[in-house]
């Protein structure tokens, strides 16, 4: 992957991120300065995807501190609190944000310098999107054997939702990561891209990657998955997830749990592919999960052309939630789960 196509670059103690509502006609990148400017790229989707806007939040932490006079505990734990209240849904921000908490909490205990504190949160952000690269590496190979297991050594059709590649992830993707894999080894015959609504993220950036690897796809409105499916033209379906609850309910972008419940009609295997930071072991079940209501406009207009009458409402929740029932096997760092078993999640991610 060339610089070109890095979503989040740190050069020079400064912040760049690809603005990816610009995408794939435009590549232009948006210095960050400081918390407000990072919080609101996060929140007008500059950057998106759970696991780039929890790498973002590192760095911006970072040009926080950078800009201090003096530290407290006490500040640190509201500009952490500002960073958080971003985005609700991801569970990928507040897992990243809170662990630039307790660095700077145990540093101010020890008096250490902001100039330290500093460079101890980029040394921390850098070493995320490292470590990133790697689990999703072994994600992508866990599904890859589970693929090989399913339909053994022939090319295979899959499908996908939203985006979940190196725009999303910094690094080698999580859903699509496997389809990548899958496709380096030449095991891939076609991918099914949802366009995936109001935001067009399958259009615009999963097609956008696809490209990039020179994967064959087709991109699908998500009204069309009952077809395809209902004719044999997908072997399996992989998404990624913004938070995962205790027993396995899954919040994704809106539309994967129509998606899954068409692909248990039609039996066609469903997998969630996300690292151990996406799962919430705090709360029960789904209906835990604060879902993100985002703006009337992302629906009724397109890049600023009114598509709706006006003063048409809309109803525009950011994610929904797929039952654990439908999902075939999530797929983290540490191997595949299944989550109609209980306790197996908990079981795998505590180990």
């Amino acid at each position: 992957m060339t610089e070109s196509c890095l979503p989040i670059i740190w050069r020079d103690n400064k912040l760049y991120l690809l603005d990816q509502r610009l995408l794939p006609h435009e590549e232009t990148y948006v210095e960050i300065a400081n918390l407000r400017d990072c919080a609101l790229a996060i929140t007008e989707m500059v950057v998106r995807g759970a696991p780039c806007i929890g790498f973002t939040a590192i760095y911006g932490m970072a040009l926080w501190v950078k800009g201090q006079s003096k530290l407290s505990i006490e500040n640190c734990r509201t500009a952490c609190d500002e960073m958080i209240s971003a985005r609700p849904t991801a569970v990928n921000l507040s897992f990243e944000v809170n662990r630039c908490f307790d660095i700077m909490k145990d540093s101010i205990k020890m008096n250490a310098d902001i100039e330290v504190i500093f460079r101890d949160l980029v040394a921390f952000g850098d070493e995320q999107i490292k470590q990133s690269n790697e689990k999703n590496t072994c994600m992508a190979q866990v599904g890859f054997s589970e693929l090989k297991k399913l339909f053994g050594d022939r090319k295979w059709n899959l499908m996908t939702h939203c985006n979940t590649g190196f725009l999303a992830c910094g690094s080698l993707g999580t859903a699509l990561g496997v389809i990548s894999h899958a496709h380096s080894l030449g095991h891939v015959e076609h991918v099914y891209a949802d366009e995936t609504r109001p935001y067009l993220q399958g259009t615009r950036l999963t097609a956008f990657e696809l490209s990039k690897e020179k994967i064959p796809y087709s991109i699908v409105v998500e009204g069309a998955a009952s077809y395809l499916l209902s004719h044999g033209k997908v072997d399996a379906i992989f998404v990624g997830a913004d938070r995962i609850a205790s027993n396995g309910d899954t919040a994704n972008k809106i539309g994967t749990a129509t998606l899954a419940i068409v692909a248990s009609h039609y039996k066609v295997p469903f997998y969630v592919v996300a690292p151990i930071s996406s799962f919430d072991l705090t709360i029960p079940d789904g209906k835990h999960i604060e879902i993100e209501m985002r703006a009337i406009n992302e629906i009724t207009e397109l890049k600023g052309i009114k598509l709706a009458p006006a003063g048409a409402h809309s109803i525009n929740p950011s994610f929904d939630v797929t039952d654990h029932k439908l999902i075939t096997g999530i797929i983290c760092e540490k191997g595949l789960i299944t989550p109609s078993r209980a306790g197996d999640l908990v079981r795998v991610v505590t180990l």
